[in-house]
This record gives C-alpha cells, structure tokens and sequence, in this order.
C-alpha cells in the first residue's frame, strides 16, 4: 500500500492530519503527523486520485509532493522511524548543563549528574543551590543548554 506525502501550511500539519481522517474514504486507510516533520503529513491510501480529490476540499492542504507516476510515493521504509517513539533523555550526556522547563524549580540552571533511560528520568543537580541536592526530573522537563561533548 502506498503512502503519499502531503504539502501543509507551516504548523497546520494536525489539524490537516485530522480533517483527512475525518473523511469517510474507503480508499485512505491511515494518517501520520509527526511532530518532528514540519509542514507535511503522511497518508495511506490506494492512488492518489483519492488524495487530490479530498484536499480540494481541506483548507491548509497544499497537495501531493512530487510529480509524475510516483507523485508524492513513499515506502514503509522511510516512514517506519516516525513509528517509533523515541526517549526524551536521548541526546543528553552526564556532565551537560541543562535547565528545568517545568516543575517546582523551573527556570533554574543544573548539571546531569546521571541518567536512567529505562524510566526516562534525569537525575540533576541544582547550580545555585547552597548545599547541592540531587533532584530527579522526567527528561521532558529539562533542556540542555550545554554540552560538554561539543
């Protein structure tokens, strides 16, 4: 079965996303949107006939990418890691300056003093604090500001 990648306004991905899938085709059998492709969504269907003539109607819709016999075709293969979800402590090292974006100490500047990927959680130490006290955070609540491996 074919995907198709579908042009969109910048930051209307979800709700083109969910108008296609709100259409009653017989012909589209699935809907991706991810987060980390901008201004483009991702659907499963039969041809593109079917596509071109449901985002006539769709506003942000800008169409199929591509042109010719394989307008806008993609494989499995090239979606399949928009599948997966990854963790939100990848990327973050021990040692990394990092700052809390949510919770009781948000705002507040530290350094990973270890990571647990299996539960997704980060155990910082606060920067200004006067007697340093090791607090674990969710990865989601932190940004890393600097890198000791760059």
């Amino acid at each position: 079965m074919p995907i198709f990648a579908v042009k969109t306004t910048a930051s209307q991905e979800r709700t083109v996303a969910d108008m296609i899938a709100n259409r009653e085709e017989r012909e589209i059998h699935a809907v991706l949107a991810p987060d980390s492709l901008t201004s483009y969504v991702m659907v499963e269907a039969d041809n593109n006939a079917v596509i071109e003539r449901v985002l006539e109607e769709i506003p942000h819709a800008r169409g199929l990418v591509g042109s010719g016999g394989s307008v806008g075709r993609s494989s499995m293969a090239e979606v399949e890691h928009f599948l997966s979800p990854t963790p939100d402590v990848e990327g973050i090292a021990e040692g990394d300056i990092v700052e809390l974006v949510s919770g009781p100490f948000k705002g507040e500047k530290a350094r990973v003093q270890r990571i647990d990927e299996g539960k997704d959680q980060v155990t910082v130490e606060l920067y200004e604090a006067t007697v340093p006290i090791p607090v674990t955070v969710r990865g989601d609540q932190i940004r890393v500001l600097d890198s000791e491996e760059r």
